[in-house]
């Protein structure tokens, strides 16, 4: 009996990434949780990502449908999870990914700021304790609030300490990073450990979808999930999403450890393919599934910085050409917006001051088919976004030239 592995090409990968990740018109989803669900988790460090990835993979995209699933519905969660990061993600699929990602990370954050506290105030645990306390008696009384207005009401939220004393370098663009020494208030640790442990949530922010100044509300305790069962349980999601995927995919795209990520990966009963970059892995179920290699539309797609599918693996030369990934990274590797064209990325796109869009092709040659179909998704993207002006939170040289 042939034990040959199944081989699947990296056209047939970006054939299934087309269909699976809704890049494609006939495939658009209705809603916000559709969207979400397709991909498993939205990147969200950048707030306007969120609303640009859907927008991307949305037939009708209206702002208020998302606003309305993150802050009414409450359909769709905002945590942080992954690779330390903030995802908008299904409502029930919340508690499995901080059972599986963050909830060692947030026994490891409160004990750092218990520690940096008793260090910098001479807090112990019975005032921090009382802080907490009187914090979310605080919240629980506005019903949402800024940390403004809880350092309002709990004076101990309004006390300042030095971070990261004698660190030279500045901050980050962006309000989720981190920087060099600087004063900040008691409310900043407070509130982190707070919303690390799921006791608080990101409510609407103030100003527009745009903002990162998220109010926070009380949030309604997670279930608590064995976390074995809890991370093969987002192995599965990923590898149906994003498979066939590698053992460093996973690795990378979960944060976990390799030990880990083998046993998560094992559990699913993911079989073995053979891709370019070695050995990959597919849920029993596609193994066989040859459709999308030979079903799949021409399509265009216009995806933020940060988007799910472009920082979707570890290995992209599949999708990406390496030549390319200069122009289109910042030093942190993070991506800036992209152009789509039939599951590879061909170019970057950018917001200029006046609104409208530019885009700059990568790719040696593109068809008029695959002009024409860029140019609707700037039309339909310039639509959705009106007289919003959007800046991405990580810029990338492409995107800064572009932009103007």
């Amino acid at each position: 009996m042939s034990t040959a592995r199944r081989r699947i090409t990296p056209a047939e990968r970006r054939a299934r990434l087309v269909r699976r990740h809704l890049l494609t018109p006939s495939l658009r989803a209705k809603t916000p949780e559709e969207v979400a669900d397709a991909l498993v988790a939205l990147h969200a460090t950048d707030p306007a990502t969120v609303y640009l990835s859907f927008a991307a993979r949305c037939a009708e995209p209206e702002v208020a449908a998302l606003e309305r699933a993150l802050y009414q519905e409450r359909t769709l969660a905002r945590i942080r999870c992954m690779r330390r990061t903030v995802f908008v993600l299904p409502h029930g699929l919340a508690p499995v990914a901080y059972a599986a990602t963050a909830r060692p990370l947030a026994a490891k954050q409160r004990a750092q700021t218990a520690r940096q506290l008793h260090a910098a105030c001479s807090w112990d645990e019975r005032r921090y304790a009382a802080v907490e306390a009187a914090t979310l008696a605080a919240l629980a009384q506005r019903g949402a609030a800024g940390a403004a207005e809880l350092a309002a009401d709990v004076p101990e939220l309004r006390e300042q300490i030095v971070t990261f004393p004698g660190k030279p370098w500045g901050h980050r663009p962006c309000p989720s990073g981190y920087g060099g020494e600087s004063r900040q208030r008691l409310s900043a640790p407070v509130l982190g450990v707070l919303a690390a442990e799921g006791r608080i949530r990101r409510a609407r922010p103030l100003g527009s979808w745009t903002s990162a100044q998220f109010r926070w509300a009380p949030a309604d305790p997670l279930p608590h999930l064995p976390a074995g069962d809890a991370k093969t349980e987002l192995a599965r999601r990923y590898v149906a999403t994003f498979g066939p995927v590698t053992v460093e995919d996973l690795k990378w795209w979960t944060g976990w450890n390799l030990t880990d990520t083998r046993r998560a990966l094992a559990a699913t009963g993911a079989e073995q393919v053979a891709l370019d970059e070695g050995t990959g892995h597919l849920l029993p179920e596609d193994v066989d599934d040859r459709g999308p290699a030979t079903d799949v539309e021409p399509a265009a797609a216009l995806l933020p910085g940060l988007d799910p599918t472009a920082m979707g693996w570890r290995h992209r030369d599949w999708y990406l050409d390496p030549e390319h990934k200069k122009a289109l990274f910042d030093r942190s590797g993070n991506i800036g917006p992209t152009v789509w064209w039939e599951g590879r990325i061909i170019g970057a796109w950018a917001q200029r001051r006046d609104g409208r869009l530019a885009w700059e092709p990568l790719a040696a040659r593109l068809d008029r088919t695959a002009r024409a179909a860029v140019e609707a998704e700037i039309a339909r993207l310039t639509a959705f976004l009106g007289p919003t002006r959007v800046t991405p939170c990580y810029r990338t040289p492409l995107e800064r030239r572009l932009a103007g």
